[in-house]
């Protein structure tokens, strides 16, 4: 990680995941599981944490979208995506509200958060698993 991805990491009120993101806890996450049973552990997940609110879940398109209300007020979408037979992709997005130019690595440390409690819930496989699946 360089310089600029480190200013870029601090100075920032939105992260996302990406294939090929420098930071490997920040990579898409690929389980184990069919794109119905991965969106509904997502909404499970979110309806048992506290300070979440599902405002709408899309099972078409594989897209969810939560507010955070606590600690700090956010905006998540996560996006649930079938690549292969019993090989999903799992992708977040968080936006924090903040008068600041930064949220101290809160949207950062959310993804993370999130991800962990996800992988005690689905069989993970691997991150950033995107040219091997093509």
């Amino acid at each position: 990680m360089g310089i600029k991805e480190t200013f870029k990491q601090i100075f920032t009120t939105h992260t996302e995941t990406t294939e090929t993101h420098y930071d490997e806890t920040l990579k898409t996450r690929y389980y184990k599981t069919t794109k119905d049973r991965g969106i509904n552990e997502v909404v499970n997940l979110i309806n048992q944490s506290k300070g979440y609110t599902l405002k709408r879940a899309d099972h078409e398109r594989g897209e969810i979208f939560v507010q955070m209300t606590t600690p700090r007020k956010a905006f998540v979408t996560i996006t649930v995506i079938q690549v292969k037979p019993f090989k999903t992709a799992v992708d977040i997005s968080v936006g924090t509200e903040t008068v600041l130019f930064t949220d101290f690595g809160y949207s950062r440390k959310a993804i993370q958060v999130f991800y962990a409690e996800l992988d005690k819930k689905l069989q993970y496989i691997g991150s950033g698993l995107g040219e091997q699946l093509l």
